[in-house]
Parts: C-alpha cells; structure tokens; sequence
C-alpha cells in the first residue's frame, strides 16, 4: 500500500507490489469467500465486504497491467538485494505474474469459463514458469521469520496422511524420502487417517513413532531431520504447477503451447527435479508407469484411495484425476493451494475425516471444509458489514458453504 502511493504508477516498483498484492489477497479470499477489499487502507476497524467475482476481477487487472509495465523494463532491477525472491530479476516477475494469473484462470473455470479460458490463454502466451529449478520460487527464512512448518515439525503432532501413503507407496514415488521420514518402529512409510478421535490417536498403531514424520529438511536432528530445518526455504509456487495447470487448460481446450499429455509429463518431471531427483531414466520410467495406490497400513483397515496408475489415460475423467493427483503431490506441503485446488475440481480423491466435532459437519463421509467462518473478533467490531457479507456468500457462514468458484 505505501509502495503504491508513494511511487510512481508506471514504476516497476508498483508493478512488482501489484504483484505481490494478487498473490497475498487471493490466498485470504480463498479462505473466506468475501472479504474487505477495495476500501482497506483507509483507517478505521469497520467497512464493507466486497464478494469474491469482483475480487478475482481486479487481480486480473492488476497481473495484466503489472506485466505490461514490467515488459519495458526488464533491465532494471527494483528494489535490487531488496526484492527477497528474485533480486530484482524483472523476467522472473513477469513469469511469476503470468503463472499466478494462470492459477486463478483454473480457478475460476468452472463458474466463469470464457473468461478463465481468455485470462489463461494470455497468461500463457506472456510466458510462465517453465524449468524447475531454475523458476522454483521460495521466500528465505532466518531466525526471526523461521519456517512456520519446521517450527510445527519441533511438536512432533504431525504425520503423513493415509491419503499420501496410498499414493506414494503405491506408485513407488522417490519424493517420499523428500516430503517424509520413515516411522520409527517400522522402518517404513505409514500414514494415519485424518479426524481420528483422541481415544483413537493414544492406541499404540497411532502414535507419533509408529507413523512418518515430516520430511528432513523441516525436521530437527533429534527427529530425524537436519541442524538448519528452522531456515528451510518456504515454498512460494514452482515450474511444476505450471505445467499442470496447462495440462488442465488443454483438457478445456484452451490454448496451452502443448497437449494436456505432454503438460502432465512435463509437470511430473519437473516436480522431481525440484526435489532432487535428476535420473532422467528413472523419471521417465514413473511416468510409464501402470502402478497404482495401494491400501495403506493404517488403522482403519482403509482401501486403497484411487484405482489410476501415472501413465496417462486415454479416458478424459480419468485424465482430470491424474493431473490433480500428480498435482497434489507437486504441490506439497503447499496446503493452502492444495486444498483450494481440491475444493475448485474435486478431481483427486481424498479419505474423508473419520470423526468431526464441527457441528457445522453432519455427515463427515460427505462433507468437508470448504471455506473459513468470518471472524468472531470481526462480528463484534464490524457486525453489520459481516452480516452484508454473509448475504454475498450465497449460504450460512458456514464452514461447509462453497465460495464462489467452488461450483463442485
């Protein structure tokens, strides 16, 4: 906000604040659905929601003018050893704007396709991520802004889920060793079911040693991980994702620079050169691969989660699965975009919760969460304008209600 009233409209300085302004405020209105918007900045502890089409509408507007201005600068460098992921790199902005666009164009596909498929089409055409790791992205970390997930990790309350252990177990994946360690008393990788009662986690088969930790790099010595886990680079968004939202576009016959079959294999690729897997036979040994998930050594004697193998499928809904599963695992362990993406297609498969206290759940077999209820604290400063928002939001402020672009 300072950034853009105190500098020049057409600087690059206020192109890459754009930027970043789209990337922060999709993730909060994800979240909520409406959200006050267009009236912050201006003072005070009370103002109305705006609803979530005319947000996505002013991203859009906001990435197209960053990139424009940006393309006649791309030998300045703003805000130079400043700008903490990218040094000033102006191509690297403009890749980032134009992946990001391509995100919220998938995102927004199901309720508005025309314009999904134009915002998608251009994003594309103005040249997004392409190589990992060269356009990975992280935000570095230090001492006083840690890893938020290496500072969850030091708990020791956090486990592989049964729904990852189905996937990674059952295609062999070499990103286990990666995104997980080994549970203790096995030796192997376990994952447990989400919403297991307290009863349920204190049996012996649930406990933290019986069940894989997080993966090494978020990880403390004593568990398994290594000396610097609390600076651990956090992921911000990578090549990968980028080819799987292609993959996706060219499923909606968008024009993608490529067939949906060469954006998923493109994708998986790049997905495990991010991690450090560079042995290109052994990549392309997964991708042909016909194996699939498998049903996990958990407590609740569950199935296996899906029946699709990698190599891809001649059959257009099997395809849709594929790419969201493998995008699934790419993004990890981005949670935020994970279950927003989940919420968008609810194309991968996912094990429902075993239990839920939330009595806004009623069936945890078919429900789950969908967005966040509105803030108490912000029902008691803002009431009214909550209750505005409330009426945008089309149901109850719930957390079963779907926001606006979750039509699933």
């Amino acid at each position: 906000q300072t950034i853009m009233e105190k500098k020049d409209p057409a600087s690059a300085e206020v192109a890459l604040a754009n930027i970043w302004w789209a990337y922060a405020f999709h993730r909060v209105t994800d979240y909520w659905g409406p959200i006050p918007y267009f009236g912050i900045g201006q003072g005070g502890f009370s103002g109305p929601y705006d609803p979530q089409d005319k947000i996505y509408d002013d991203f859009f507007k906001r990435l197209t003018a960053a990139v424009a201005t940006l393309e006649s600068k791309r030998t300045e460098t703003p805000f130079g050893n400043y700008d903490l992921l990218f040094n000033g790199n102006v191509n690297q902005w403009i890749k980032f704007a134009n992946t990001l666009r391509l995100r919220l164009a998938i995102r927004i596909s199901n309720v508005d396709p025309a314009r999904a498929k134009t915002e998608g089409e251009a994003a594309v055409a103005g040249g997004v991520f392409m190589s990992s790791p060269e356009d990975d992205v992280y935000a570095p970390k230090n001492s006083n802004e840690p890893n938020r997930l290496s500072q969850m990790s030091d708990w020791n309350e956090f486990r592989m889920s049964a729904a990852m252990e189905s996937v990674l177990k059952g295609y062999d994946d070499p990103r286990a060793s990666a995104y997980f360690i080994p549970a203790k008393t096995t030796g192997e990788f376990e994952g447990l079911r989400n919403g297991l009662t307290p009863e349920q986690v204190a049996l012996p088969a649930n406990s933290p040693d019986a069940n894989s930790h997080v993966g090494p790099r978020w990880t403390s010595i004593p568990l398994g991980g290594i000396p610097n886990h609390l600076v651990t680079p956090q992921n911000v968004m990578a090549a990968a994702e980028a080819y799987f939202l292609r993959a996706e576009g060219a499923l909606l016959n968008w024009n993608m620079g490529g067939t949906a079959k060469e954006m998923y294999e493109a994708g998986i690729t790049n997905s495990m050169k991010q991690w450090g897997i560079t042995d290109n036979a052994a990549i392309q040994a997964y991708i042909n691969s016909n194996a699939k998930p498998v049903a996990p050594n958990d407590y609740m004697n569950s199935p296996a989660l899906s029946d699709i193998p990698v190599a891809f499928s001649n059959n257009i809904d099997e395809q849709r699965e594929q790419i969201a599963t493998q995008k699934w695992l790419a993004l990890f362990p981005d949670g935020v975009e994970a279950w927003a993406d989940y919420r968008r297609g609810h194309y991968n498969k996912l094990y429902p919760v075993v239990n839920s206290d939330n009595p806004d759940i009623t069936d945890p077999s078919t429900q789950y969460i969908r967005r966040i209820p509105f803030l108490l604290s912000e029902k008691q400063a803002n009431g009214p304008e909550v209750e505005k928002a409330v009426g945008l939001l089309g149901g109850d402020d719930k957390i079963t209600t779907p926001l606006w672009w979750d039509t699933h």
